[in-house]
């Protein structure tokens, strides 16, 4: 495996990126139909749990999620999680007044800060797993999330992931998506981006996090939406 960033390294980077993680009209250029995704995953949170009390963001960002939520649930109570304090003050500024409920901010490595198990009706988990490193990195992440969930909670998904296959791998993420990012800005860019997910992340497949949700525990995933190299998927305790 290429030397991946260090958790400081990944602070420190988006300690210097809030703005552009605060976007709730266009969400990350880079990602694939992101907006259509925030609203796809917010509206299905809003539609299962119309009285939706609890609620855990992990890797919460400038707190995009909770805040596109709080617009059509207004009384939940919502713990942000995040390695960045600058994103995580940013988050709380924004969610602050548009629900009823607590908002509190918890700064860590969701894998190791100390949560409530049982706790949580819905988890969000956006552009945050493909930090994970290895197979029992990735198992023991999915372990927690379980037991954090109430029964009948779910956890909520959107995430760069992989294909399984080589060549389709090849195909899909450096033609299909290196063209979308050329056409973005130029072939530079392509690169600079390339070079980013090759040092900073660590993605698997949806077929691997699907099967690994249902090993861990959950009843029944469902996937949303896939866009080449991105995926919304949605797991239920």
């Amino acid at each position: 495996m290429t030397e991946k960033s260090t958790l400081k390294e990944i602070e420190e980077r988006f300690d210097q990126d809030v703005s552009r993680f605060s976007n709730l009209d266009t969400g990350q250029q880079t990602t694939l139909d992101a907006l259509f995704n925030m609203e796809l995953i917010t509206d299905g949170i809003a539609a299962v749990y119309p009285d939706l009390k609890q609620v855990l963001d992990v890797g919460c960002g400038a707190g995009n999620y909770p805040v596109k939520l709080a617009h059509q649930v207004s009384n939940f109570d919502c713990t942000l999680v995040d390695l960045s304090q600058p994103m995580l003050d940013k988050a709380y500024e924004r969610l602050q007044g548009l629900t009823s409920g607590k908002v509190e901010i918890i700064k860590g490595d969701f894998r190791t800060v100390a949560l409530k198990e049982n706790s949580y009706d819905v988890i969000i988990a956006t552009a945050v797993l493909h930090h994970l490193r290895d197979d029992q990195d990735w198992e023991q992440a999915f372990e927690k999330l379980y037991r954090l969930l109430k029964k009948g909670g779910s956890l909520w998904i959107f995430d760069l992931v992989i294909q399984d296959h080589e060549a389709i791998q090849h195909l899909i993420y450096h033609q299909h998506y290196g063209a979308y990012l050329t056409n973005l800005k130029d072939e530079s860019y392509r690169d600079h981006v390339f070079n980013y997910i090759e040092h900073e992340d660590t993605p698997r497949s949806l077929t691997y996090q699907l099967n690994l949700l249902k090993t861990v525990g959950f009843n029944f995933v469902d996937v949303l939406h896939k866009k080449l190299n991105f995926a919304s998927f949605v797991a239920f305790k």
